[in-house]
């Protein structure tokens, strides 16, 4: 069974940072990508980030030059590093590990940027 376990949510002051973490469990089949989405009070859930299994990353407009998502293959494990956090970046943040039998979400960590 895959599990995947996130850390690294919390509460920080605007112009922050926090890093996420994202640990993949019981993978049944390779790996093709692992990343991160997000949803905002009243939005729809959207891409924050990807890294595929060739190293391509791509990223929201929004958080260009702001965040940056790595990959440790050896841990199957994913990160993003987020900095200059704005309050429009609270949302319930999800992990994402897609192989190439199933898509695999995790159950979310809370970011919240607030003074």
């Amino acid at each position: 069974q895959v599990q995947l376990v996130e850390s690294g949510g919390g509460l920080v002051q605007p112009g922050g940072s926090l890093r996420l973490s994202c640990a993949a469990s019981g993978m049944m089949s390779r790996i093709t990508a692992m990343g991160w989405y997000r949803r905002a009070p009243g939005k729809q859930r959207e891409l924050v980030a990807r890294v595929s299994s060739g190293g391509t990353t791509n990223y929201a407009d929004s958080v260009k030059g702001r965040f940056s998502i790595s990959r440790d293959s050896a841990k199957n494990t994913v990160y993003l590093q987020m900095n200059d956090l704005k309050p429009e970046d609270t949302a319930v943040y999800y992990c994402n590990v897609d192989s190439i039998m199933s898509r695999n979400w995790g159950q979310g960590t809370q970011v919240t940027v607030s003074a």
